[in-house]
Parts: structure tokens; sequence; C-alpha cells
């Protein structure tokens, strides 16, 4: 599959003149998000004349600000939506043990028992975490790769979170998750699949408008504007669906996230939950990253006004993150230690004008236009195939294609191998933490060279060769997007402002063999 899924510079050229002058498509999808990339997998692997068109680059909107976590729904339990808790964890399931486990894994998940935590609140969680089991073994993840909740005397809660407050602590409450390496790099693993399935993929390519028959485009780089043609079209834009589809009516809801220091919390060998006081179904985590560094977040407020390309996360977000975290912590976090910070705008589907984003579903609507045309919205990034299936089988049905039925359940991404198989590949770990599979030929890229397999800047963990199987395959076309969406250099501005020169230089080396 290797070859075929490349994604460079010549391969977008080629994409775009199949668009503006080849035969008409059976699907064009509109956004490069989690879950356009999804649609242009599910489609073009049920054997469809695919296309994938977005404006900026691959995850360049909502699916590069989560909480690079895959929830297996158990917060959806405490509101009563039994559907969306149940799909959330069948598809953590799936992208666990099937389709990539390179860039999902499990990760232990504590609420300490501090004083702050009355001893009711620690009932309904208990409780909760056992439903969460219930969830896990319903949807056929084994306790092998998710083990069972348990709850832990104060000596284990200090030897998976350290820095936690000592005073009167009782211990805490144990359970597994599943985290994201890299959201970026699950939607630039998505795309490369469909490509490799015969998916045309083309960024900084937006969509004027569209309707029955196909679109018209821009050529963002250029500035040409042309039309394509396709029986069928998917609106996947999230929190921009009313710039082509305004029936589709979403509510923006603000995430926010901190980025510190993984050695200033104490270390940590799993995610901290702490509730909101007083909203006991509330929980700001702060999750342990590779690179020695932790997120912190998330908020949940409602955003209204012009829709920014990348949110800013408001001083009065940063305020709650700290002081909530802060109260499970023995040293408090302050302001000096964030060392940056992002925010996604969540494309929740409206509901009742008094209702607060919290409690907004996070289920998922398809709206069928006329003539093939179809949106998709809401949900959440564990999800996305789901919603991918979902919006596919409408486009599937309205335009009258002849289509397999969805595989993508099985079908692992570029990359992609069982766990066992991941550990045995001839590559450090923290490359095949990213690359899976693909490590070696990434070290392979640097054709002896030692200063390309030295680290792009000190203290990092991503190497110079990898910018070159940026541009080369995952189709990185300028230093922003390795910087901000083939890694997470980005997120931390400083480092993002030393390592910018070196990648620059890099990426003026295009090695792009042929995509066949």
């Amino acid at each position: 599959m290797s070859h075929r899924s490349y994604l460079n510079a010549t391969r977008r050229a080629e994409a775009l003149a199949e668009l503006r002058d080849g035969e008409p498509l059976d699907v064009l999808v509109v956004g490069g998000g989690v879950t356009g990339a999804g649609a242009a997998l599910d489609a073009a692997s049920r054997g469809l004349r695919t296309a994938l068109i977005e404006r900026h680059d691959l995850a360049h909107g909502t699916s590069r600000w989560n909480s690079k976590l895959v929830h297996g729904g158990l917060r959806y339990l405490a509101s009563g939506a039994v559907g969306i808790a149940m799909e959330s964890a069948r598809e953590r399931g799936i992208l666990l043990e099937r389709t990539a486990p390179h860039l999902v894994r499990p990760i232990r998940q504590v609420v300490p028992l501090t004083p702050g935590v009355p001893r009711d609140v620690e009932r309904r969680m208990a409780v909760g975490l056992r439903l969460g089991d219930g969830l896990r073994r319903a949807a056929g993840t084994s306790s092998g790769e998710l083990p069972r909740t348990h709850r832990a005397d104060p000596a284990e809660l200090l030897d998976i979170a350290p820095g936690v407050r000592r005073d009167r602590l009782r211990g805490g409450l144990v359970a597994w998750d599943a985290q994201l390496e890299d959201d970026a790099r699950l939607v630039v693993a998505l795309a490369r699949t469909a490509a490799a399935h015969g998916a045309h993929v083309a960024t900084r390519c937006g969509a004027l408008e569209t309707a029955p028959g196909g679109a018209r485009v821009r050529d963002e780089l250029t500035g040409e504007t042309f039309d394509v043609r396709a029986r069928a079209v998917i609106h996947a834009t999230g929190v921009w669906a009313a710039e082509l589809a305004p029936e589709l009516r979403v509510r923006p809801s603000r995430g926010s996230h901190l980025v510190v220091s993984l050695a200033r919390i104490g270390g940590l060998a799993g995610i901290i939950s702490v509730s909101v006081p007083g909203d006991a179904s509330r929980f700001v985590f702060a999750i342990p990253q590779r690179s020695g560094l932790a997120y912190i977040g998330i908020t949940d407020e409602p955003f209204s006004g012009p829709l920014p390309d990348v949110p800013v996360a408001p001083e009065e977000d940063v305020a709650f993150l700290l002081q909530t975290i802060s109260g499970a912590l023995q040293t408090p976090l302050t302001d000096a230690d964030v060392l940056g910070t992002f925010a996604g705008l969540r494309p929740l589907v409206d509901g009742a004008p008094d209702t607060r984003t919290a409690d907004l579903s996070r289920e998922h609507v398809v709206l069928r236009g006329a003539g093939g045309v179809v949106s998709v919205g809401g949900g959440k990034l564990t999800t996305y195939r789901r919603m991918a299936e979902d919006v596919v089988d409408a486009a599937v049905e309205d335009a009258g294609l002849q289509a397999r039925p969805c595989r993508t359940a099985d079908l692992p991404l570029v990359g992609a191998a069982p766990r066992p198989a991941l550990a045995a590949v001839p590559a450090p770990a923290r490359l095949v933490d990213r690359h899976g599979t693909e490590a070696p030929d990434v070290l392979a890229l640097a054709g002896g060279d030692q200063e390309l397999l030295a680290p792009i800047a000190p203290g990092l963990d991503v190497l110079r060769v990898e910018v070159l199987h940026a541009m080369r395959a995952e189709g990185a076309l300028d230093a922003d997007d390795v910087l901000d969406r083939r890694t997470r250099i980005g997120l931390v501005p400083a480092t993002r402002a030393q390592a910018r020169p070196l990648v620059q230089s890099l990426t003026a080396v295009r090695p792009e063999p042929a995509a066949a």
C-alpha cells in the first residue's frame, strides 16, 4: 500500500488535473477533518470514484484541537445517552484493536480521592466507572487491552500520579481508556489510506459552492476556479457547515487546553481526572504525553461570533483550568507554568435555545438534500468512522450509486499492525508510535546522513528525516503543515520558533517518488 498512499505536491497536482478534466466522480467529499477523511476512505474502499478537497490542510480545523483521547463514552451514561456511549465504546475498540493500534493505545485514568471529593460523589463515580466496564465488555474489547476498573490505595495512586496532594488522600479510582498519539496524524492516515484505495486528495482546494451534480472549487494556491462533476457531494465541514449547508444548524462549543511540562505536575503514568467543584459530571484532565509535556483540559463553553481559522483559549479558560487541576496537586500551577495553549470548536448540533453546550448531544446527524448532496454534523472524533459510514450510505442511496458494503471497521490504516507486530518493528519506539510499520522507511529516507537522524531541535523527539517524510508521503506542503499538523511542535510557541528555520530549510527538499 505504501507508495500508493503517498500524498505530496506532485500527487496534489495530479488530483487537481483529474478533478478539472477527468471523468465525473461518484463522490466528492468537502472537508479534510477526521469525518471528511473518514468519509473519503469509506467511499473509496467501497469501489466508488472519490475525491476529497480541503481549503487549508488536512486536520487544519477542529480535528487537531482535541484532547488526543479516544473516549469510551462513559460520560454520556450520566445523561442517559446510552446510544452514543455504546457507539463510542465500540469505535474505541475498533481503533485500539483493528484499524489503528499504532496510533491508539490504552492509558490509565485515575480520579484522586482528595478531601475535595465528597464520599457521595466518590460512590457515584465508582458506580459510573463500573458501568464503563460494562460498556467495554458489551463493545467486545478485552480486559487484556483495557483492564477492569479498581480502587487504588494511596500508595498505588501516588505511583501513578506522584504530584497529587497527599494530605488526607484516600487513594483513587482507576479506570482505563484510550489515548491517541496525535489527532492530526490520525486524519493524515485516513486520507493516505483513502488515496491508497484510489481517492484523489487535494488540499488548498476550497469549495465555493455545491449543488446537485458537483461543485465550484478554487485552487487556493493559484486562485484558479473550475467545476468538479460528481454524482454525490458530501459536506463534512464541521463548525463551518453553514457556509455550504445552512440547513445544518451547528452551535460551536469551545474546548480549551493548556500545555505544561510533565515534570511540573510531578510526572504521570496515566491521566489525572479532577471533578469540577459544584458539577460532578464535569472533569478537568491532565494528560501525559510521551514528549515530556502534559495537556490540561477541557472547557466546554458556548462560542459566538465569526469563526476563526485558529481559535484561541481566552484568559478565563486558562484560569479555570489552572484552578481546577491545582486543587488536586501538591504544588499548584501558575500562569508561569503554561508553555502553550490551544482551543478547538466542537460542531455540536443545535438544540433548544436555553440548552448548555455541555448538555448538547454528541450524536451526529445526516441531512439529505436534493440530488445526492448530503451533510453530516455533530458527533465526536471517536465516532468518526460511524459518521462516515452513515453519510456515505445516504449519499449512495440518494445518488443511486452502485457500491460495496462499508468495510472500514476491519480496514487497517497506513502503518497499522497488531500490537505484537508493532513491538517487533526494527526502529526506535517513538518513531513506531507515530509511523507504525512505516518507521523503517522513514529512517531509510536519511540515506545514511546522520544529521537527518538528529532531532529537529534540542529536547524534541521529532527527527529531521520526519520532515522529509512529511513532504514525501504525508501531504505536507510547507513548514507550517509540518510544525502544526504532522508534528505537535507548534503547540509550544517558543519551541516552534526555535525549530522553524530548520524545518523551513528541510521543506525546500522535496523527495517525491512516483505515487504508484
